[in-house]
């Protein structure tokens, strides 16, 4: 399509990059959390805290994960873990 652009607002400047192992919840995936594993071209990698497959996407659909949505994605870590899951 033309005359889309990519980001809402062009002038904004693209997110901080954030440090390996942030968790991160990715909005264009129903706010799946997410691991930052780093960049891929234009998208950022993210990995499930529980293990799993990586997932690309791009910055503009990533923000930090509240309080309570890294606090759920490290008990869901630890349950696979402790059912042998993952390391």
């Amino acid at each position: 399509m033309y005359g889309v652009n990519v980001r809402p607002n062009p002038e904004e400047p693209p997110p901080a990059l954030p440090a390996p192992g942030t968790l991160l919840v990715d909005t264009s995936r129903a706010d799946r959390v997410g691991e930052f594993r780093g960049v891929a071209g234009l998208y950022w990698s993210l990995r499930p805290m529980g293990g799993g497959i990586e997932w690309e996407v791009e910055p503009r659909h990533v923000r930090p994960a509240l309080p309570i949505e890294q606090l759920r994605a490290r008990t869901a870590r630890a349950n696979a873990r402790s059912r042998g899951e993952v390391l």
